[in-house]
């Protein structure tokens, strides 16, 4: 399948972030042809409130053609399919065991820690929220992709790109 638009297709998955002393989990839901974050969440546990809120937040803004996520509990559980399917959306999940299929918020959460976690070395779970915030209005709104001709994923989600001029060096 061809993915040539914003919010055709939405992708989500749960990282781990680790803390001076502990651990946060982190969900977020990506859109694949732009790689904005449309919405995240950090949770100090892995009950899965935190993913459903994270979803229904994503839906409110706009409903994606297809969700993808990989086959974790949280995502096969009846509260989460039926959330999806609930809202007219179509649900997508990887192979097991299969990274590569949900390859754009895998890549995500490797930008996120080798720019931002690693870095900061977060101390605590406020620390953590407020880094991370600051970190996913840079990569939507400043940081350009090579992918995306050098725009940024708002530029590209919100359809408001502009030019790129190229100086001479």
């Amino acid at each position: 399948m061809a993915i040539t638009r914003p919010a055709q297709v939405f992708g989500t998955d749960i990282t781990y972030i680790k803390l001076k002393h502990g651990w946060l989990y982190l969900v977020a839901v990506i859109d694949w042809y732009s790689r904005y974050v449309v919405s995240w969440e950090l949770s100090d546990t892995l009950e899965i409130d935190f993913v459903l809120r994270t979803t229904e937040r994503a839906l409110a803004k706009i409903k994606p053609e297809i969700f993808n996520s990989d086959q974790g509990s949280h995502f096969t559980s009846p509260k989460y399919t039926a959330l999806i399917l609930g809202a007219g959306v179509k649900l997508s999940m990887d192979g097991r065991g299969r990274a590569l299929d949900n390859v754009f918020t895998e890549r995500l959460w490797r930008s996120l820690k080798y720019e931002c976690v690693y870095l900061a070395q977060f101390e605590n779970p406020k620390e953590a929220k407020l880094g991370i915030g600051e970190y996913f209005d840079f990569y939507n709104n400043t940081r350009p992709h090579q992918a995306l001709k050098y725009q940024t994923p708002a530029q590209v989600y919100f359809n408001t790109v502009t030019p790129v001029i190229m100086l001479k060096s």
